[in-house]
């Protein structure tokens, strides 16, 4: 399938912006570099902090790339159940020596300084997560030339984008690691996310907008799935979190395939949001108890994962992992984009082969 976003790239394999460190320059420069399209995470960085990995990749590819933002979150926060969770945190600081942070940080990430960076000094394409930016946002962005996504958890989600003027949706399913990109942050509605599979399928029937799928995806067999659902390409977080160009802790690597953490679940233990990661002692003991405040919990709780991480404690770590972890490869991103590209096309010629009536 031809659209002006797969067209940037040879394979329609995208490297999924994962912030807090793993989305490194080096990491996203390998997979362009191969025929993928990776993206920076411009999540949890001041606007200059993300211009300076812009200016760092471009020294590294001449290939095209994404930026990804988090949008501006509501302050519908109790500020009650902040301060109590804060306290229940009170141990986690003694035990590794470190104060908790503040929880009145700013919750818009540096939006509108970011987006003046971007509309200045345009990119190839620029991603959202958390919600839709406002048509006035996404026609700016197609009047410099750059591509839009908005990452969509729902076909309503889908047609809000679509709505604003979005260019394509990154279709993301329950299985995905790291943050739900869900618009609308409702406790209620925790752990109902669809599964990718069905959420492709309704999206494609919803939107003609060109459909990145995002969530537990792992393998060529996997991305030519998505693609026979009517997905343009496929994007991958936790496939590409262990290889040696990226920034995730050794710790956060290693245990994607340690036998210790067996499986994964959504918490808002560590930023108030839900997100998915390997179940450890942190999530165990705080995630029945963690609010829906998202950046306060966030902020509160960051210095004791670097505290965690710096002490060699998986077990007091944000681990993000999608379900499929335990199919982990470790090997440079260059050479999994060729593996992953190769899977794909084996896929879809089986896939042919058994369409035509032919034996497998």
């Amino acid at each position: 399938m031809s659209s002006a976003l797969t067209d940037l790239c040879r394979y329609p394999i995208v490297q999924a912006p994962m912030a807090g460190g793993a989305s490194s320059p080096q990491l996203v420069a390998a997979v362009c570099e191969a025929g993928g399209l990776g993206f920076l995470a411009a999540g949890y960085k001041t606007a200059d902090g993300m211009y300076e990995e812009i200016k760092q990749l471009r020294g590294l590819t001449g290939r095209p790339f994404g930026v990804n933002l988090f949008m501006p979150q509501p302050s519908h926060v109790d500020p009650a159940a902040v301060d109590v969770y804060r306290h229940q945190l009170a141990g986690e600081a003694d035990w590794y020596d470190t104060p908790l942070g503040e929880p009145d940080n700013c919750a818009d990430d540096g939006y509108e300084a970011k987006l003046a960076i971007l509309i200045d000094d345009p990119v190839p394409v620029v991603s959202f997560t958390f919600g839709c930016p406002t048509r006035p946002v996404l026609d700016a962005f197609a009047k410099a030339g750059t591509l839009t996504v908005v990452t969509v958890t729902t076909p309503e989600e889908a047609q809000a984008a679509q709505w604003a003027g979005a260019d394509a949706v990154c279709v993301q399913g329950i299985e995905a690691g790291g943050h739900q990109g869900t618009h609308r942050d409702d406790p209620k509605n925790d752990g109902s996310g669809i599964g990718l599979l069905s959420l492709v399928a309704q999206v494609r029937e919803t939107v003609p907008l060109p459909i990145v799928a995002a969530g537990g995806l792992m393998r060529g067999a996997q991305i030519a799935a998505v693609l026979a659902l009517g997905a343009d390409a496929a994007q991958l977080g936790t496939a590409f979190l262990v290889c040696p160009e990226s920034g995730a802790n050794v710790l956060h690597k290693q245990a994607m395939t340690n036998p210790l953490f067996v499986r994964t679940e959504l918490t808002r233990a560590f930023s108030g949001r839900p997100a998915r990661g390997l179940v450890n002692r942190f999530m165990r003991e705080h995630g029945p108890y963690a609010p829906a405040a998202y950046p306060q919990v966030h902020h509160i709780t960051s210095g004791l994962r670097k505290a965690a991480a710096k002490a060699g404690d998986a077990q007091g770590m944000a681990l993000w992992a999608g379900q499929g972890h335990r199919m982990a490869r470790e090997m440079p991103a260059g050479q999994l984009v060729e593996v992953l590209a190769a899977e794909t096309d084996a896929a879809r010629a089986a896939l042919d082969l058994r369409g035509a009536g032919g034996a497998v």
